[in-house]
């Protein structure tokens, strides 16, 4: 399987304003693999979104390198190639934004790649039926509610036909309607388009179904696995102040009270059969 995206020996420091470098990132060593969905969770300040700009070229390494599809996010010859191969869905879809009919909004990065006036037509409807929006392709996106929003943020960066989306917090300003709308959307790009997905999130439910779950803590990766073996170690994930899945917390919760129900349990279907069986 080709790699998408690489990062060797990668520092990061913000400066202050008294010019003082602030560490965020330590020496991070990560292979993402084409068609994978890596999900990125941890405390604020952890360095996961630090992370995730480092990827899109967005910022730059203070020390080591990142690779995108083997393209070094240092040669600036390379940076237009880089941001198209790994497009960037960030917190608040506002931002993202900028045209007052949403198929303008999703059609304004293939106009501004030069492209003839049918081939955008084609990226456009094809964009808004993969996030199931097509119908509202007429309406006023500030009249959408916020998962509506956040999906025609994710078509804008589908129209550019990226290999690779990286989603910075994409369902923070969302309600739980609204995060299920954008996860659906998430998983469809993954297992139905074959896009590489890197999800970074506060809710833990939202990257049970990844192929790989990253955690990080004060500038480093410091679990990493398929979700049930990540998952499973529910104390030393609180310990870093992070929650697990409520279906996890139900099992482990069972576990203490000497009810034998397996580690990693992630769905309730999952917990169904645990409990069946017993």
């Amino acid at each position: 399987m080709d790699i998408m995206l690489r990062a060797e020996n990668l520092s990061f420091s913000y400066m202050t304003p008294e010019l003082e470098p602030t560490p965020a990132l330590l020496d991070i060593n990560l292979t993402i693999k084409k068609g994978e969905f890596v999900g990125i969770i941890g405390q604020n300040g952890s360095g996961k979104s630090t992370l995730a700009k480092l990827f899109n070229g967005l910022l730059l390494p203070t020390e080591g390198n990142v690779y995108v599809k083997g393209m070094n996010t240092k040669d600036k010859t390379k940076i237009w190639d880089i941001r198209q191969t790994a497009g960037m869905v960030f917190q608040n879809p506002d931002n993202q934004i900028v045209a007052t009919i949403v198929e303008e909004d999703v059609a304004f990065g293939p106009e501004n790649l030069g492209l003839p006036p049918a081939q955008i037509r084609q990226r456009v409807d094809e964009a808004l039926k993969i996030v199931e929006m097509e119908e509202y392709k007429k309406h006023a996106p500030h009249l959408l509610s916020g998962g509506q929003k956040q999906r025609v943020a994710i078509a804008g960066v589908i129209a550019m036909r990226p290999e690779c989306i990286i989603l910075d917090e994409p369902t923070a300003m969302l309600d739980p309607a609204g995060r299920r709308e954008v996860i659906k959307t998430i998983l469809k790009l993954n297992r139905e388009e074959r896009i590489t997905v890197v999800h970074i999130t506060h809710y833990m439910e939202e990257v049970v179904q990844a192929h790989r779950v990253l955690v990080m803590d004060a500038g480093r990766i410091v679990l990493e696995g398929p979700p049930v073996q990540v998952f499973s170690r529910v104390g030393e994930l609180k310990a870093l102040g992070l929650d697990v899945p409520q279906i996890t917390e139900l099992a482990y919760r069972l576990n203490s009270k000497g009810i034998n129900i397996k580690p990693g349990v992630l769905t309730v279907d999952e917990m169904v059969m645990e409990l069946c069986q017993l």
